[in-house]
């Protein structure tokens, strides 16, 4: 259109480090971070931020450079997801549950030039690093990263502190080498990568998603209203930092000029001992916080509408629901993944609200969300609002990765048709909400042509009172397709056999999706927690079915 132009007036690449340079200036003297003894208010950590980007340019850390970190939520990680973008880099934070072996595989394939380590797990880096480099010693194709060691200084007993070696640093001494008036890079172009994220491998191994400057940006904007946040938010970090960067977080309470409470370990005592001290407004992570709530003897005083957010497999017992809600949470439940760079959809969990009722709803997904839907993923046509077809849950945004890291054909395969596809099977309601089935790996096909959903005979079995755990999955047979079978762990103190398992799902569940064998025992899971069901799968290969 004539008299249109785009230039530097008019045009500013989108980044969420953009926000702590707001909130130093707007929210100064506020308190940024609080961790055990230490606090700090926004102009603080945006020099500290300054002098972190300023010493890694230093290092040689420039446009692009992959920087890892393996640390719990401390301030230090909070603080790399500013310092490193603002230096140019890319962050990696990687999962801490992670051993050796995976660790060193990480940072093959990362090639990271840097690596910042807390001090409770330098001997699984160092031998990752260890394994690193007996593995590349031939090719010599891989320089070691650079190691920066993060010491826990607030505490009075120093007997944990660890020597650092001449060629590491110490993540204090580092900012020390700082300059404050480092000039920050900012992307020329929003679409370059911010950081990388691994999958958590539910379905098999992971792959790490990258994330771009402007999805981060606007993912971070979208939590305001996805949560309700209002400003100066005061966060709990009771999910991972290293989980799709803490949901972005990290960028949206900086945004908002909110103060972050850090917590190294996470449990119910925990919680609820920093939401009285420090009137905590907002917490969010995986179910299993709910239940070590639940489990936590409480304060005589209840919390006052503390808003929480939860993705995952949520708690069957409807009395973990029950306490939370007289205890004052307001607890929504979100779908996503990391591909979307956490949940895309969020909806009330209320004891009034079924579990079966649960739904992704069109009209709760946030604004950045530009499309999702259940279409079939070959002619990709939207399924009819009938609630019984089945096809594959896909998203469309803004806020979705760049891509897979190195791995440009499942990259390729997950994009295919303009859509990102979930791998999530589920149904269209007559309303147009979306019920989410199973996953499309998951789910059992018996030899008459039944669609059996894993998840709704999981739902059943976990209702049994001796029910710890269970993963359902199918084993091919000849003659029947595929059977169910239920893997169960029990609760300590609880018996249950095989018959009294299945008795139980005969109440509720039709002939064909009632489990066939229940094989009891520990459930495989990977580093985040998720079960594993494709190693159940593989053990039921070299098992004979009774049907």
């Amino acid at each position: 259109m004539e008299g249109m132009v785009l230039c530097d007036a008019n045009y500013v690449p989108l980044t969420p480090i953009s926000f702590l340079e707001r909130a130093a200036f707007v929210y100064g003297d506020r308190v940024s971070i609080v961790y055990r003894n230490r606090q700090y208010i926004w102009r603080e950590t945006y020099d500290r931020c300054i002098k972190l980007a300023s010493s890694l340019s230093q290092l040689g850390i420039s446009q692009g450079h992959i920087v890892a970190a393996v640390a719990p939520n401390i301030p230090e990680l909070y603080e790399l997801h500013f310092g490193v973008p603002m230096a140019g880099g890319v962050l990696c934070a990687l999962n801490t549950n992670l051993n050796a072996k995976v660790l060193s595989e990480k940072l093959e394939e990362l090639e990271a030039k840097a690596i910042f380590v807390d001090y409770e797990f330098i001997e699984v880096v160092e031998e990752a690093i260890a394994l690193l480099l007996s593995h590349t010693k031939k090719t010599n194709s891989i320089t070691p990263p650079i190691l920066i060691l993060i010491q826990e200084i607030d505490r009075k007993d120093q007997s944990h502190i660890i020597k650092v070696e001449e060629d590491q640093f110490d993540y204090q001494s580092l900012l020390r080498m700082g300059k404050i008036d480092f000039q920050i890079v900012y992307p020329k172009d929003e679409c370059h990568p911010i950081s990388i994220n691994y999958t958590s491998g539910s379905t098999g191994k992971p792959k790490g998603a990258i994330y771009s400057h402007r999805a981060t940006y606007l993912n971070a904007l979208s939590q305001v209203l996805r949560t309700g946040m209002s400003l100066k938010p005061i966060f709990l970090w009771t999910v991972d930092m290293f989980r799709c960067n803490g949901w972005c977080f990290p960028w949206t309470i900086a945004a908002l000029g909110g103060t972050n409470i850090c917590l190294r370990q996470v449990t119910g005592k925990s919680i609820l001992e920093n939401i009285f001290q420090h009137s905590v407004t907002h917490f969010c992570g995986p179910p299993i916080i709910l239940n070590k709530i639940a489990e936590t003897d409480h304060p005589p005083t209840t919390p006052y509408n503390v808003d929480v957010l939860v993705a995952g497999t949520m708690p069957t017992n409807p009395q973990i629901r029950t306490k939370l809600e007289s205890l004052g949470f307001n607890i929504s439940y979100g779908y996503g993944m990391s591909e979307a760079l956490g949940p895309v959809t969020s909806l009330p969990w209320r004891s009034e609200i079924p579990d079966d009722n649960l739904e992704i709803r069109q009209g709760i997904r946030n604004l950045i969300i530009d499309g999702i839907d259940v279409k079939d993923p070959v002619t990709m046509a939207s399924v009819p609002s009938d609630g019984k077809t089945i096809g594959e849950i896909m998203l469309k945004s803004n806020t979705i990765m760049l891509g897979y890291f190195k791995k440009s054909k499942s990259t390729e395969e997950v994009f295919k048709g303009g859509w990102y596809r979930t791998k999530d099977l589920g149904i269209k309601n007559q309303n147009g909400n979306i019920q989410l089935k199973d996953r499309a790996v998951d789910v059992i096909i018996t030899g008459g042509g039944e669609i059996v959903s894993s998840l709704e005979v999981e739902s059943v079995i976990a209702n049994h009172p001796a029910v710890m755990e269970v993963a359902v999955v199918g084993k091919s047979d000849d003659v029947f397709g595929e059977i169910p079978c239920a893997f169960v762990k029990i609760k300590e103190g609880f018996r249950a056999d095989s018959e009294e398992i299945i008795s139980f799902c005969e109440k509720s569940l039709p002939v064909y999706m009632i489990p066939k064998a229940v094989i009891f025992g520990e459930l495989p899971v990977n580093s985040t927690g998720k079960i594993q069901k494709f190693v159940l799968r593989e053990r039921l290969k070299g098992m004979m079915m009774v049907g």
